[in-house]
Order: structure tokens, then sequence, then C-alpha cells
């Protein structure tokens, strides 16, 4: 199952959106450690499922708008680590596949719900 991806100015039209809380304080609380320069954007290569697990929760929770655990990510902070310019596109992009997932293992849930 797929979320509708309703342009963000179409969706503002329509009314106000609910917003994730602070993505890190939702890690923090599923017990990751985000103590590292990159913040969150560090479990994007060593702990991708936790971002994931994140994302479901705010969107279980009504969540509309979810962000991406990118806002620490750079080119510069990845090859500090010694991360690749290709590999750090790929994990800026896994950044939004997993909020898309979350979404919809969310929506999933929903419907699931919705039919028993």
């Amino acid at each position: 199952m797929s979320v509708s991806r309703t342009p963000l100015a179409t969706a503002l039209e329509r009314g106000p959106l609910v917003l994730d809380g602070g993505l890190s304080n939702q890690l923090e609380a599923q017990g990751c450690d985000l103590s590292d320069e990159l913040w969150s954007a560090r479990l994007l290569a060593d702990d991708p499922g936790q971002i994931e697990a994140a994302h479901t929760a705010y969107a279980r929770a009504g969540a509309r708008v979810l962000i991406t655990s990118s806002y620490q990510a750079t080119y510069e902070g990845f090859a500090h680590r010694g991360v690749g310019h290709e590999e750090a596109t790929a994990l800026l992009r896994r950044s939004v596949e997993l909020a898309r997932t979350g979404a919809d293992r969310a929506a999933a849930e929903r419907a699931t719900a919705g039919n028993r």
C-alpha cells in the first residue's frame, strides 16, 4: 500500500498539516545513541531500521509530514567519516526512502485495522 503523494502547496491549501516531532527525540526514546557528529544521519548507514521505525511511529500518531534524517548530513560530514560522494548520495536518498517506507507501513497498518 502506498500513501498518496500530495504536493505540499496543495496540502497546505487544504488546511493544517501535522508534522512529526523531533526525529532525534524519537530515536533517543528508541535507545539510539546520537552523540556522533552526524547525529541521526549516522543511523542511515549504521541502523536504518531505527530511522524507519521512528518515521512509522510518527505516522501512526497522525503525522502527515515527515522530516528526513538528513538534516545533519552533508557530503563534507560524511567524507570526514570516510564515506565517499556516491555512498553519501545513496545515504541521502535512503533518508527519503525510509520516511516513505515508514509512512507506507503506518498506512498499511491503518488499512488492515480498518478491515477487521
